[in-house]
């Protein structure tokens, strides 16, 4: 039986995007079935890599800092957000997010997948069309 349990996000690891991500609630960690939610510091001037989370969905709450990300077919969309702004990524959205500020970006990212990892698809390809 599975039982509630507290995490302190200390340890860390290297998402195919290109992120390092503080460890979270996951299947890996806590055993659960359905969700995820791990905490990011992006570096000034970091940028993941093109992909999308293959049928599931993301939802980010920006904590500090600036963060621009493009999104579409041929990320073709372009939207800022900031502390305080919320932000919903549909399945088989193709994105690329960056850090634009001088300071670092910190958010809360929660995914339907359990295994942060799992479905991740990179899309290099879509690499040149960001600036």
């Amino acid at each position: 039986m599975t039982s509630c349990r507290k995490l302190r996000p200390e340890g860390h690891f290297s998402g195919k995007q290109g992120f390092t991500y503080n460890e979270g609630i996951s299947a890996e960690s806590v055993g659960a079935q359905a969700i995820c939610m791990h905490l990011l510091t992006i570096p000034p001037g970091g940028r993941a890599r093109a992909h999308k989370h293959a049928t599931h969905e993301t939802a980010i709450y920006c904590i500090a800092g600036t963060s621009r990300m493009y999104w579409g077919q041929a990320l073709e969309n372009v939207m800022d957000i900031g502390p305080g702004d919320l932000l919903y990524i549909p399945a088989d959205m193709p994105h690329l997010p960056m850090n634009i500020g001088d300071v670092p970006t910190t958010a809360v990212i929660s995914r339907t997948d359990p295994n942060e990892q799992e479905s991740v698809v990179l899309l290099p390809e879509l690499e040149r069309l960001v600036p």
